[in-house]
């Protein structure tokens, strides 16, 4: 019965050791995202190169509205540094990307 009972553990902890094995995975890429799209004069669907006289200047929330009706945006979102984003792309948004100190360093659709 010991004997089994050895040969029956010893299984076992071959079977776990197994699951233990080196995976492989593909290598994840280690490249800066792509630019966003930029501004051209045909496609400004959001309406960003009407305010870029803006850039450079401080952003505060009494912004935002005068920014959406002057550039006629459908939606605006504002990216600070270092907050998460989504990625889905809305071409009748207007992103005001923002430095750390809360200028205006782009205005762009998306």
């Amino acid at each position: 019965m010991a004997i089994a009972l050895k040969h029956g553990l010893a299984v076992v902890g071959l079977s776990l050791m197994t699951g233990c094995g080196i995976i492989e995975t593909s290598p994840v890429s280690r490249e800066p995202a792509p630019e966003p799209p930029r501004v051209t004069g045909e496609a400004d669907p959001c309406g960003a190169g009407r305010v870029q006289e803006m850039v450079g200047r401080h952003f505060d929330e009494s912004m935002r509205a005068s920014l959406r009706q002057a550039s006629g945006a459908g939606s605006l979102r504002v990216m600070r540094p270092g907050e998460a984003h989504t990625l889905d792309y809305r071409a009748e948004r207007l992103n005001v990307r923002l430095d750390d100190r809360g200028r205006i360093t782009a205005l762009d659709c998306g």
